[in-house]
């Protein structure tokens, strides 16, 4: 388990569309199964908070706005 400060975390494996767009994926095999290569996956760790209690479209924003301050901006 990761923390972000004093918030306990979950993580979640997210994939950056040329469009800024964001798929999540609960694990890794789950995203291979999918077709996605690992290697194009970022791990992003979600407030636990957000993640039990927020919508999909709050946490898709949540990452987003991670990937951007953390310059990982879709090519």
């Amino acid at each position: 388990m990761d923390s972000i400060g004093e918030q306990d975390t979950d993580s979640l494996f997210v994939y950056r569309h040329p469009d800024g767009a964001v798929t999540l994926y609960a694990d890794t095999e789950w995203a291979v199964e999918r077709g996605m290569k690992p290697e194009d996956l970022r791990e992003v760790a979600i407030p636990r908070k957000l993640y039990a209690e927020g919508t999909i479209q709050e946490v898709r924003e949540y990452v987003a706005r991670y990937l951007e301050e953390h310059h990982d901006h879709p090519s």
